[in-house]
């Protein structure tokens, strides 16, 4: 039995729906990344802006469903963890049965894509930022334990200053108390 399935979203055409509750840190999917792309030349315009999925050393993957069906948002309910080679999407919260599975796109992303956020969340920031070092400072802060081992090692140098800012901050807490 499948703990997802595929049905229209207000947030967007298609989403991915849980359909039964889901435990905070259980693996809700296994993203299907077989599909890597040789040529993006050959990429029709929407698989290259709703269909790929931007990796490592710049590999690029054609996503499969039901993952390609995920949608955005600023407040999501997943997160996507590579665990023993296998890209998996984790659940950063417990979620409803009726649900829809989302995640941040921002999450690992290093591009200058935008677009007008459609979430519907109360903590929606209105526009998708593509470029996660260029998110709010404690959104950024929020996501770090998020970050997949492969962005961080990529952006060593921005991931080192928002660690430094993390620990300037406890030291003034500290120093506070």
């Amino acid at each position: 039995m499948h703990i997802v399935e595929e049905k229209g979203s207000k947030v967007q055409g298609k989403g991915v729906f849980a359909t039964q509750d889901i435990k905070k840190g259980s693996v809700v999917l296994e993203v299907d990344d077989s599909q890597v792309v040789e040529d993006a030349s050959k990429l029709t315009k929407y698989q290259n802006e709703y269909e790929c999925d931007y990796l490592a050393n710049g590999k690029v993957v054609l996503m499969q469903s039901p993952e390609k069906y995920i949608n955005h948002s600023c407040d999501p309910s997943t997160y996507v963890k590579t665990i023993n080679r296998k890209r998996k999407v984790l659940a950063m919260r417990d979620i409803k049965k009726g649900e829809e599975i989302t995640y941040d796109y921002s999450i690992n992303g290093y591009n200058d894509g935008t677009f007008k956020c459609r979430c519907g969340s109360p903590i929606c920031r209105g526009v998708y930022q593509g470029n996660f070092f260029k998110l709010p400072k404690d959104i950024q802060i929020k996501y770090l334990p998020f970050l997949e081992d492969w962005f961080i090692n990529e952006h060593k140098k921005e991931v080192k200053r928002l660690k430094n800012i993390i620990m300037d901050l406890k030291k003034k807490l500290r120093t506070k108390e």
